[in-house]
């Protein structure tokens, strides 16, 4: 195959300028959903930040020509999310440029299998291809890049890429432009320093795909936590690398000038970056006296309001939104999955504070720990409801990701597990369970979301909010994500967006071609139903928005998960006596009355 390559690639043209052209395509793939259609959205919801990493690096090896003088480079950017993928046009836009390739970017394990599918077009054309992100870079680090699927994109031809391009990519580029790309190139042993280089950034004309315009950077990379079923930790490190203040303006600034002003800082825990105190100051200084509109959307964990300030300064530097891994109640789950920063303790202390800075709570789930039942899940899920103040709950299948110490134990041990990565979204079961069938899990899991997202409790979330005088406005809009994303599309929010786009030919190889006159009004008549629901479920949310707005008591709204913590808490909540929380509790006393001796 790589010589057929070398013989079908025509010699470079040259542009308008009298330069050789050699055209750069980056793809961030989607994945086929269970009816075997690419997940597509007219604006999907959550911007790729690798795609705007490895866009930031090659506009850097264009500007420094690392090609030759004489050598246009050309990059074309592409989130498969919001854009329809061809092949065929793809393989044209090379093959007229002369020379070129296409690079999948960021491509997690979920995503691995579509993505050969669009490289086999490109590959029997003699385009060069090359794949990077999660998946192979998981593997190489925990299974030495034994993988079914990495050996079937090896026999394709495909160049396989292993770890981070900062300070790579100029090479890929010109093994690319010889014609002489290498099988693999893994530098996961040598994980480079982000600070100072070329800074993550997307066009305008990208970002706009997404809703309300959202566009993303990484502030650092790496987490010093062993959660197990984490590949963070196994493809970025467990020591922090992380980009200078400067960098972060730099970014905030390029983006504003092109219009762009809401971002989401793509750090798995942005309060464990040892610059997150000098970075928020930039921000508010740019907000504050410069009067920049700007908002984020950023991850941290459990303990981040231990941190003096920490909140409140991401409450002035525009933090709107803010996810946490809550991931379970159960301090025996925790600790089993060696999550042990996670203390059920200090959950209520965290989310209140979070309340106080009138930020938006998102919080994760899983579901699917040893002792999980169907009936104990929704018991917790009740739990939840009552005596935390989170806003939104988003629920996973606890799922061995390629590239985590779950699935490397799995595998070692021999035990079978789902060999169709494509289910490794969190969104299916993909590995047996101690306790429930396939069947019940997949109930729980459903359960837990139909439990939580009733129009009940929404009006609760509500009236929390609105009490502490954060935007319900925003919050009906984001319910409204997570609702319709479930009960609407049947797809997780985080794969979700704005009007499902289906094309007939785009489904998964094996999967027959609907014929015309069946497929194209069968997806008008289900788009608009479903664009009918999605209308009657806002519109429900917000009568009951308005309704509250009007309550001139809306502001003494009281229950118990927004009542202060106090020292009975542990006697009077249910979520401290679950099966394993009272030894927990026992276990925190003992060393909180340590502590305070010590400190005496």
């Amino acid at each position: 195959m790589v010589g057929r390559l070398e013989t079908v690639m025509p010699t470079p043209t040259t542009s308008a300028r009298g330069m050789k052209r050699f055209c750069l395509v980056l793809v961030k793939p989607s994945h086929y959903d269970d009816d075997g259609y690419v997940i597509q959205w007219f604006r999907s919801t959550i911007p790729s930040n690798s795609l705007a990493a490895v866009f930031g690096l090659a506009r850097d090896c264009a500007e420094r020509h690392v090609l030759g003088d004489d050598v246009e480079l050309e990059i074309h950017p592409f989130d498969e999310t919001n854009t329809r993928i061809r092949p065929e046009r793809l393989a044209r836009m090379i093959e007229e440029a002369g020379a070129g390739m296409v690079m999948m970017v960021g491509v997690q394990s979920n995503q691995f299998p579509h993505t050969l599918d669009l490289a086999k077009p490109l590959r029997e054309r003699g385009i060069q291809v090359g794949i990077g992100g999660f998946h192979v870079s998981g593997t190489m680090s925990m299974l030495g890049g034994n993988d079914p699927d990495l050996h079937r994109a090896k026999a394709m031809g495909i160049s396989l890429f292993a770890g981070e391009a900062e300070g790579r990519l100029e090479q890929v580029l010109q093994d690319a432009f010889e014609k002489k790309l290498k099988p693999l190139y893994n530098y996961m042993a040598d994980l480079p320093g982000i600070e100072g280089s070329p800074i993550p950034i997307i066009t305008a004309v990208r970002a706009a795909r997404t809703a309300g315009g959202i566009t993303s950077f990484d502030a650092g990379r790496g987490c010093p936590f062993q959660c197990s079923f984490c590949t963070i930790i196994n493809v970025q490190g467990r020591k922090s690398r992380r980009r200078s203040p400067d960098d972060i303006e730099a970014i905030v600034r390029a983006n504003v000038a092109q219009g762009l002003h809401h971002f989401f800082i793509t750090d798995d825990n942005f309060a464990r970056n040892k610059d997150w105190e000098p970075i928020l100051d930039r921000l508010i200084r740019l907000r504050s006296v410069e009067k920049i509109k700007l908002s984020f959307l950023i991850q941290v964990d459990t303990l981040c309001h231990k941190l003096p300030n920490f909140i409140e300064k991401c409450a002035a530097a525009g933090v709107k939104r803010v996810f946490i891994g809550l991931e379970n109640i159960n301090p025996d789950s925790l600790a089993g999955a060696h999550k042990r920063q996670n203390k059920i303790t200090e959950y209520r202390k965290m989310l209140l504070a979070w309340k106080t800075a009138r930020i938006i709570t998102y919080a994760g789930y899983i579901t699917g720990f040893p002792n999980d039942t169907v009936e104990s899940i929704r018991s917790d899920i009740e739990i939840i409801k009552k005596e935390l103040p989170v806003d939104l709950l988003e629920f996973f299948f606890l799922t061995p990701l390629p590239g985590s110490e779950d699935h490397q134990k799995l595998v070692n041990a021999g035990v079978v597990i789902d060999a169709d990565l494509n289910r490794y979204d969190l969104n299916h079961t993909c590995a047996p369970h101690a306790k429930m069938s396939r069947e019940d899990w997949e109930r729980a899991y459903q359960t837990a979301w139909e439990t939580y997202y009733t129009m009940e409790h929404m009006e609760t979330v509500l009236r929390r909010l609105m009490a502490k005088k954060a935007s319900g406005s925003n919050a009906i809009l984001l319910i409204t994500w997570f609702m319709g994303s479930i009960h609407i599309e049947k797809i997780h929010p985080l794969e979700s967006g704005f009007l499902r786009l289906k094309f007939r030919r785009d489904r998964r190889p094996g999967l027959p071609i609907v014929p015309r006159w069946k497929f194209y009004p069968g997806y008008i008549v289900e788009s608009a139903a479903k664009l009918a629901r999605w209308v009657s479920l806002y519109f429900g949310l917000r009568r009951i928005y308005v309704r509250i707005k009007k309550d001139p008591r809306k502001l003494q709204y009281m229950d118990l998960a927004l009542s202060p913590v106090t020292d009975h808490d542990v006697d009077d909540l249910e979520m401290f006596h679950t099966p394993s929380a009272p030894a927990f509790v026992a276990q925190e006393q003992r060393r909180q009355h340590v502590h305070e001796h010590a400190a005496a």
